[in-house]
């Protein structure tokens, strides 16, 4: 069974950006150490001879088929319903 070390558990806090208090690193150090040894034990179960399951809700290809559709919409009368235009443009404000 492998164990999260305390320098493990800091360092991954470290590269997450977070200031953990001794309590926490303690907490998270037993959590992620369960969370491993679950991983483990997931990893000793035989799967030979099953199938994969690429989906499990058993839909096939629920898609609409694409359908191509005219805009009639000139753009002198885009511009014109416009809240703001400017110089035949549409004036919007300033995006930084």
């Amino acid at each position: 069974m492998s164990k999260f070390t305390r320098e493990e558990v800091l360092k991954l806090a470290e590269l997450s950006r977070l200031t953990l208090t001794d309590e926490e690193v303690e907490q998270y150090q037993k959590e992620l150490s369960d969370i491993l040894s679950y991983v483990e034990q997931l990893e000793s179960v035989d799967v030979s001879g099953l199938k994969p399951a690429y989906q499990v809700s058993n839909l096939h290809t629920v898609t609409r088929e694409d359908k191509i559709q005219t805009y009639q919409a000139q753009p002198a009368v885009m511009v014109k319903r416009a809240p703001k235009q400017e110089d035949g443009y549409i004036k919007v404000g300033r995006m930084i």
